[in-house]
């Protein structure tokens, strides 16, 4: 009668984001940093085009969260720690990495909503890989993958 019950006492929208801070920080199971490499080069409309839709917010979503950016210029050495499977030939590309290996990329810039699509699958992918606790940014494996 006065104030909220037990079970209503916590707002749910608070609940939610809490959830989804956990589970982004959880990132893959014993410990694996996921990171995202963007590998680019100036002058690469694309990868302006995906800096102007995506990377002006990408830290602030779940996949940002998930996997924290990290760039590189497609003629300069790897940072270090990180070991592609092959060279990037194409910018942009975008290289999920665990522990700095390579574990799925994109090619190109297939546009905002078809971008957060493949990297959705590419994290999903990773942490079933990893054995990870469930995440907030979750999708099926790709066709063939």
């Amino acid at each position: 009668m006065f104030g909220r019950s037990p079970v209503n006492a916590f707002p749910r929208g608070l609940l939610a984001a809490a959830l989804m801070a956990v589970f982004a920080l959880a990132g893959t199971a014993r410990g694996a940093e996921l990171r995202l490499l963007m590998i680019e080069q100036p002058g690469c409309e694309w990868c302006e085009a995906w800096q102007a839709e995506v990377g002006v917010v990408y830290a602030r979503t779940a996949e940002g969260r998930a996997a924290p950016l990290l760039r590189s210029m497609i003629y300069d050495p790897l940072p270090e720690g990180v070991t592609l499977a092959r060279p990037a030939r194409y910018t942009p590309t975008f290289v999920l990495l665990v522990d700095g290996r390579e574990v799925g990329r994109i090619e190109g810039y297939p546009g905002e909503d078809f971008f957060y699509g493949l990297l959705q699958r590419l994290i999903t992918r990773a942490r079933r890989a990893a054995g990870a606790v469930p995440s907030a940014v979750s999708a099926q494996s790709p066709p063939g993958g």
